[in-house]
């Protein structure tokens, strides 16, 4: 299968997620095509017989240049086999209320671009501190404190869980091979 895998990251961990997809997708055999967002323009994407695009969460929106890609090739990705991967913190606990946000911001998403990706996942992030400046680091620490208050202080700390992103990654996958 050729996929092409479409992305836009602030802190990271959305690259390293892609970068992983990317690896795990190619080890399976499929041809895969990896871009930044701001980079992919120049794709066809009618070329590819499926395509993910991924992103995070940021202050309740995803990246601009990634809801920009997917508003100018909406009903391209309305036609084939599309995936978004959601990625957030709050994908790492099981807060109803982080949940009804998390869900709220993809069909603000999807409002916004008039795409309705074929699947959508909610991927855990992580928490960076080593990259924060000054504020962003106490920002996060706050924030770090009240989901896991015995979280060593300033650490970085990652929630994604990569054995569910490789199931989610082959199934996808062996399901989009048997629809064609």
């Amino acid at each position: 299968m050729k996929i092409a895998i479409i992305y836009a990251s602030t802190e990271g961990q959305t690259r390293k997620i892609v970068h992983h997809a990317e690896d795990l997708l190619l080890g399976e055999g499929h041809s895969v095509t990896l871009r930044h967002a701001t980079d992919a323009g120049d794709l066809r994407l009618s070329e590819f017989d499926a395509v993910i695009l991924a992103a995070s969460v940021h202050a309740g929106a995803y990246q601009s240049e990634l809801v920009a890609f997917a508003k100018d090739h909406a009903s391209t990705l309305n036609e084939g086999a599309s995936m978004f991967l959601s990625v957030s913190l709050g994908a790492a606990g099981d807060d109803d209320a982080e949940w009804t946000a998390l869900r709220g911001y993809v069909e603000d998403l999807k409002t916004d671009t008039c795409w309705t990706p074929g699947k959508i996942e909610h991927v855990a992030g992580a928490f960076k501190f080593t990259e924060y400046d000054f504020f962003r680091y106490w920002a996060m620490r706050w924030m770090e404190s009240k989901r896991d208050p015995s979280a060593p202080a300033g650490e970085d700390r990652e929630y994604t869980d990569w054995d569910k992103l490789d199931k989610l990654l082959r199934d996808w996958t062996r399901a989009q091979t048997a629809a064609s």
